[in-house]
């Protein structure tokens, strides 16, 4: 029973990892047609690159 709740949730926090790495990768190289960032892309991508950072380094990688 353990092995399955640790699988799960280790595929959980694969899914997680995935969509928080594409929403900061489109948040930080996003530009609009002038060639300029916008600042609430740039924001949100911060936050999900911290989130993307916390999550695969603590519990995938279990570093920390």
């Amino acid at each position: 029973m353990e092995y399955q709740i640790n699988m799960s949730e280790n595929f959980i926090n694969w899914v997680f990892v995935i969509v928080t790495a594409f929403i900061s990768w489109h948040g930080l190289t996003y530009r609009n047609k002038e060639g300029e960032k916008d600042f609430v892309r740039l924001l949100f991508g911060c936050i999900a690159l911290l989130f993307f950072c916390r999550v695969f380094i603590v519990d995938i990688l279990k570093i920390i």
